[in-house]
């Protein structure tokens, strides 16, 4: 009895501090309540749907001027995908926790190659089925893993193409490179939130877009209390440490913060075109973009019956300080919440440094070239999580913002769990409640 009326008190301080953090005043506003300057910004009008004679791209060609439709903001995000849009080379480290506290990690040296000038351009112009990037990945821990890579020739898709990847792996114990089916874009890989999707990206045409307003995020990324530090890498190997406290939503460069230190945003909404995507298992997207670069901080996706499933929340910074404005803006940490599973998840893109590739080292990116087990640009990085009770925290949810467009419904125990969680300042797990 005592348990449940526990669970009862928790669930309702959930609600509570959902619909009141992070700010103490409402912080989202509708269509009809947005300002000039916004209107300046963004053209609110339905994009009407195109005829068959039409191209499925937009009129006016990428990046695009003001005001932009939600069409066009959603090319704009392209811009933004979960690895950066120029060629590069850094460590990824990735991890999941249970419910149950059971933590899971994994590092890898990462190589990515794109074609044409960064952004992308490249990809919005190519052909249906050429190759835009290409991706190969070399585990170095756990050290079960160690030595295993992963290779991603990613592809521009199209009315008759839906081959979006090309996948290869190579095991050590079989020491056989292997070509992989692609993954089902929506699902989510083993012990994670992420999907396929979520890693590389969205095309914007097999979508519809609509803007729902406007609303100021303040928290992204969050760190528990008892991690008040983290060790970081610079693009030349060094280590340093920050504070995780003086970590902002999109680095110190940043242009367009309020004085309290919010980000203005943007809310659009993506649904999938079925005759693009028939069987996809997500009904809605809903994106929080900043007002200024439109990079996306907060991503919610919600299920065939338009439930809410996932969020995802990051923190950028500017990595290539030789592209203009925010386009050297990059995705360098992200939170994952599966609400059904009440498993969280987590990247770090460290030690990122640009990296231009010869036509000899094109061949890096080749099946044949995984079988030497070479690791020609190891990446070092100590952004590992040190024990579960430092795990990242659960997202915000903001149940009181949008409330005709979010279905969301957070089972008790999870609610529990959440309320705990905001009262003690860190993760607390199912057998602790």
């Amino acid at each position: 009895m005592r348990h449940n009326a526990k669970a009862i008190f928790l669930f309702s301080a959930a609600l509570m501090w959902a619909a009141n953090a992070p700010a103490a005043e409402r912080t989202w506003r509708t269509l009809d309540q947005l300002t000039d300057a916004e209107k300046q910004i963004i053209d609110t009008t339905p994009v009407p749907p195109r005829m068959p004679e039409q191209s499925y791209l937009p009129e006016e060609p990428y990046p695009f001027s003001a005001p932009y439709n939600a069409e066009e903001v959603g090319y704009r995000v392209m811009n933004f995908t979960h690895m950066a849009r120029w060629s590069h080379i850094m460590a990824d480290v990735f991890g999941s926790i249970t419910k149950s506290g059971y933590m899971s990690q994994s590092t890898m040296s990462g190589l990515a190659s794109y074609k044409g000038k960064p952004g992308p351009e490249f990809q919005i112009n190519a052909e249906p089925g050429d190759v835009y990037s290409d991706q190969l990945f070399y585990y170095t821990y756990p050290p079960k893993n160690e030595g295993e890579q992963m290779m991603w020739n990613l592809r521009r898709t199209g009315p008759e193409q839906a081959t979006k990847l090309d996948y290869f792996i190579y095991s050590p114990s079989l020491r056989r490179v292997r070509r992989q089916p692609p993954p089902r874009r929506e699902n989510q890989f083993p012990d994670s939130v992420q999907s396929f999707d979520d890693v590389v990206g969205r095309e914007p045409w097999e979508f519809t877009w609509r803007f729902i307003g406007a609303d100021t995020i303040y928290e992204s990324v969050r760190f528990p209390k008892n991690r008040p530090t983290m060790t970081l890498t610079k693009p030349d190997g060094s280590f340093f440490e920050v504070n995780t406290a003086d970590l902002k939503m999109l680095g110190s460069e940043y242009p367009s913060y309020r004085e309290d230190g919010g980000v203005e945003c943007f809310v659009v909404v993506a649904e999938p075109q079925r005759d693009w995507l028939p069987d996809y298992g997500v009904s809605k997207l809903v994106y929080w973009v900043d007002k200024t670069y439109f990079y996306p901080l907060r991503i919610e996706q919600y299920d065939s019956d338009g439930k809410f499933t996932t969020v995802q929340v990051r923190f950028a910074q500017r990595e290539n300080s030789a592209l203009p404005d925010g386009e050297g803006y990059t995705n360098n940490q992200s939170v994952y919440w599966d609400s059904k599973l009440d498993l969280t998840a987590f990247s770090v893109h460290d030690a990122h440094k640009v990296k231009g590739w010869s036509e000899e080292e094109q061949t890096f990116f080749t099946p044949d070239f995984m079988r030497r087990r070479w690791e020609t640009h190891p990446r070092k990085s100590l952004a590992l999580v040190d024990k579960p009770e430092q795990f990242y925290l659960r997202p915000h949810l903001y149940l009181d913002r949008f409330p005709s467009e979010r279905k969301i419904d957070i089972p008790a125990d999870v609610a529990s769990r959440i309320a705990a969680q905001d009262a003690s300042g860190q993760l607390v797990f199912a057998d602790e409640e």
